[in-house]
């Protein structure tokens, strides 16, 4: 099992002074898990989801933090590929150089962005959106291979070009999808990609998920030069010796990065100001509720909260379920960076080691 970071830079009530804080306290948490031993760092690209995502521009945070760090993967998770927000062109230099300066520890995950907000402001058809992309992600890898480079498709008319710099990774970075939907992790392995999934299932119906991905890996027409077979997924997670105080940390960071997430998606509204999520602490009735109810058979796989003990046997139901790399929102918009600090430490010296 592989342990990452997942980063959308979420922040409660924000000031210039506390977005600015907030910045500065993730790339010390991603310097921290780099010592600790976690395997990497993914960074969204999201555009004026206020509190939600503040990450507009990861491609920036990402090489801070290449730069900072020695050995954990960099991952872009994802860049958008649609034109109006990235020209393709720009993806692939970006990400070579990227691989590059990080000594070839980057891993490019894309997708497309559902969000009103985001397609309105880059003025983009919600109905090409799947199009783009999928021009865009078959573009990238000759990018990288191919000496000179043309393409004449549907929305892109390039005539030769020489795409440089080439990526040091032999024979380019691993490439990955975002999977919000059970059958894109099909449609990943059709290609030949990662499955970056949500943690939204419950144990047979996430097993489930991982079986059909691998079938689609077996008959697999990769996109890129070779296939990444990695299918990852995203639970919310603080973990602390204290397993009342950590469970009240978690709820609260999971509540508010759940609430806040659905502001945006699956609306037809374009929300501006705050979004509507709870950021209060949790009440004792709802704590001894989450606690009794976690890891039971009935629950869903998707968060690892509390001491090591509870998180050890939620990591379990992952493995068990055939996940590959659990990359963990501990960076929500109501959970503080000292607690964050203390969650990564305790992960790292009490969970990590059972499962390597």
């Amino acid at each position: 099992m592989r342990f990452s970071l997942f980063y959308e830079m979420q922040i409660s009530g924000p000031t210039p002074q506390t977005e600015r804080q907030l910045f500065h306290d993730c790339v010390a948490q991603v310097v921290l898990a780099d010592a600790l031993g976690f395997d990497g760092v993914w960074a969204v690209e999201h555009h004026g989801l206020y509190e939600y995502a503040h990450s507009s521009a990861p491609e920036i945070f990402l090489s801070y933090v290449a730069a900072k760090t020695s050995r954990i993967a960099i991952g872009h998770g994802v860049a958008l590929l649609p034109g109006r927000y990235n020209h393709p062109i720009r993806v692939a230099e970006r990400a070579a150089t990227l691989d590059i300066l990080s000594e070839g520890r980057l891993q490019l995950g894309t997708g497309k962005s559902g969000t009103r907000v985001e397609q309105g402001a880059f003025e983009i058809d919600g109905a090409e959106l799947e199009a783009q992309w999928e021009e865009a992600i078959r573009m990238i890898p000759r990018m990288w291979r191919e000496p000179v480079f043309s393409h004449q498709g549907r929305f892109y008319d390039i005539p030769p070009t020489q795409i440089v710099p080439k990526p040091v990774q032999d024979p380019h970075p691993p490439l990955f999808q975002a999977c919000s939907r059970p059958e894109l992790a099909v449609k990943a392995g059709e290609r030949g990609l990662g499955a970056l999934s949500l943690a939204i299932y419950r144990d047979d119906e996430l097993a489930a998920r991982v079986a059909d991905y691998r079938a689609a890996i077996a008959r697999a027409e990769p996109i890129g030069e070779t296939v990444t077979n990695r299918f990852c997924c995203n639970p919310a997670c603080i973990v602390l010796p204290d397993d009342r105080e950590a469970c009240r940390w978690g709820l609260q960071g999971a509540q508010f990065f759940l609430r806040s997430m659905m502001t945006y998606y699956r609306t037809e509204n374009r929300p501006i100001g705050p979004v509507r999520a709870p950021r209060d602490a949790p009440t004792d009735r709802q704590l001894d509720q989450f606690m009794a109810h976690r890891n039971t058979s009935e629950s869903q796989l998707s968060s690892i909260i509390g001491d090591p003990a509870a998180a050890r046997e939620s990591v379990q139901r992952f493995v068990d379920a055939g996940v590959d790399e659990l990359i963990l929102v501990m960076q929500t918009g109501t959970v503080p960076h000292e607690v964050i600090c203390r969650s990564l430490r305790t992960f790292a010296e009490e969970v990590i080691p059972c499962f390597r």
